[in-house]
């Protein structure tokens, strides 16, 4: 693993006398009226904000509140603390103590216009009202835009504007034209502030998608050397890195972050939970890489992981409501549909007690196994299980026509057509989920719709048709193990030995030759390839 660089968190050149001088959180600066005894951990806090490091920096935020009472800037950065942009809708308890850090910070009151329109743009936010989430977010993206032209020196606020813009978009909005709009804000501030948390780290986000990702590469290289200490950073350029099939650098970031979040817990911050969406990307880009060992490895340490702060006080409590439930179904979900073990897959029991989110899941995938096992009971058994439990989704505070949800349940109405002997039912849902899913791409840890559409037209021996989609979701998702695999034996079937063996020399250098691997998949690949070699 290379070197990390040792880039200083800076501002204005103050000195963090109260933390480790090796912290690297990237470089901020971001000048306040408070105390100047509390700057360096003011800038440390938004430091923590850009990196996703929440905990962290509530923390740091409520002990500037100590030090500094007039600091009504303190009160926006525990605001901010508690609203996790891109993957968190606040519940009603949280919205009201975000209210109440508005109104406190107003009270003081702010010193400056620049800060006192960071307040008010995150009190549009958390302004009190009947509104839905979107309407607030897209209320805070407005009023950040009008901070942002109003300050356009400000780094800072433009690379809040840039998050919020991504924060406000719709669950079905497939356009793309809000990652675009923030690229158009990010790109020039990085050529400028190319060591900026926020700037590098947004960038990533605006990028996770197979049409962007190319773009993003750059950032992805940069923000682990930038904010080596903060896990959650180490660990983003793992989406761009998945997105572009590139496993060992995924790897390679994602064993970094659980270390950072290993070395977090070490200093007493928050960070032993970063490691299980690690974990996630890390089962994945082994499987990919034929690596199933490690891959299973990564999945008992875990689950024993998960196991051991079950027990603490107040896990169950912060986390246990969503991520435990989430990572204990998910991990063995994809080890098993990635290695094509249809009957484990088919056999996953529904976690008793988990978020009807997490049970979806399972639902799905027991779906997807009992298409495969052509077992139409189940199949259909478990779309109906599944639909049940998005009625209660959609009766929640997350409740939306989700993109991902629509997608979901198409490749589920294709496997139970498929097990069901309906062909041209099976191919036209699994078409119309591709379709869609191409728009915004896959997740960083799914299986593409294209490819299972592929899987089916092969198992229908339409080799030819089979063979073109494998080539799609290969663009869009490339070096997937069981893509290149099966592309090469659709190439095969259609006599076309010269892009079979294009594909299978493909997955061999991707998986190191299977050098730590004993899926069957080798040994024809390997005979076909000597097949070949001889020949010529």
């Amino acid at each position: 693993m290379k070197t990390l660089a040792l880039l200083l968190l800076t501002s204005l050149a103050l000195p963090l006398a109260a933390q480790a001088s090796d912290e690297r959180l990237g470089t901020v600066s971001f000048t306040v009226s408070c105390a100047p005894s509390v700057q360096a951990r003011f800038v440390r806090g938004v430091a923590l904000l850009h990196d996703f490091w929440y905990r962290e920096a509530e923390r740091q935020f409520e002990e500037i509140a100590r030090a500094d009472p007039k600091c009504a800037m303190a009160h926006w950065g525990i605001a901010m603390s508690i609203y996790h942009q891109i993957w968190d809708h606040p519940n009603d308890a949280t919205l009201a103590r975000g209210w109440h850090e508005m109104q406190t910070a107003n009270a003081h009151p702010p010193k400056t216009a620049r800060e006192r329109g960071y307040i008010a743009a995150l009190s549009e936010f958390y302004r009190p009202g009947q509104r839905d989430y979107l309407a607030r977010a897209r209320s805070y993206a407005t009023a950040m835009n009008k901070l942002y032209a109003d300050n356009p020196a400000d780094a800072d606020a433009g690379a809040f504007y840039a998050l919020a813009l991504l924060a406000s978009q719709a669950p079905d909005d497939d356009s793309l034209a809000l990652n675009h709009k923030a690229m158009a804000i990010l790109t020039p501030l990085f050529a400028k502030y190319p060591d900026h948390p926020g700037v590098v780290h947004y960038i990533i986000h605006a990028c996770d998608t197979p049409s962007l990702a190319k773009d993003g590469l750059p950032a992805a290289r940069h923000y682990g050397e930038i904010a080596a200490s903060a896990p959650h950073a180490v660990h983003m350029p793992g989406h761009i890195f998945a997105r572009l099939g590139m496993w060992q650098e995924d790897i390679e970031a994602n064993v970094a972050s659980v270390a950072a979040s290993h070395a977090a817990e070490a200093r007493h911050q928050s960070g032993a939970m970063d490691q299980f969406h690690s974990d996630d990307f890390l089962v994945y880009a082994y499987l990919q890489s034929g690596q199933e060992a490690r891959a299973k490895a990564v999945l008992d340490e875990s689950a024993a992981a998960i196991a051991h702060f079950e027990t603490m006080p107040g896990m169950i409590e912060s986390y246990m409501v969503g991520m435990f439930p989430y990572y204990r179904t998910k991990l063995p979900i994809f080890y098993h549909l990635e290695l094509r073990d249809w009957q484990a897959a088919a056999a996953l029991p529904i976690l008793t007690g988990a978020p009807p989110e997490s049970q979806t899941l399972t639902y799905w995938a027991r779906t997807i196994a009992a298409g495969h096992l052509h077992d139409a009971r189940q199949a259909r058994t478990d779309l109906a299980g599944y639909d049940a439990l998005r009625q209660k989704i959609d009766e929640g505070r997350h409740a939306a026509d989700s993109t991902g949800a629509r997608v979901e349940r198409g490749e589920m109405l294709a496997w139970v057509a498929f097990a069901e002997n309906d062909s041209a039912a099976a191919i036209e849902h699994m078409q119309e989920a591709a379709e869609l899913q191409d728009k915004v791409g896959q997740g960083e840890v799914d299986i593409p719709a294209r490819e299972m559409l592929a899987d089916i037209l092969l198992e229908l021996k339409r080799p030819q048709d089979a063979l073109a989609e494998y080539h799609k979701a290969l663009l869009l998702s490339p070096n997937r193990f069981n893509g290149l695999y099966n592309a090469g034996r659709a190439a095969e079937a259609v006599g076309d030995k010269t892009q079979a063996q294009r594909y299978f020399a493909e997955l061999m250098k991707v998986t190191d030759n299977g050098a730590n691997s004993s899926r069957p998949e080798y040994d024809h690949v390997k005979s076909m390839l000597s097949t070949q070699l001889a020949a010529k």
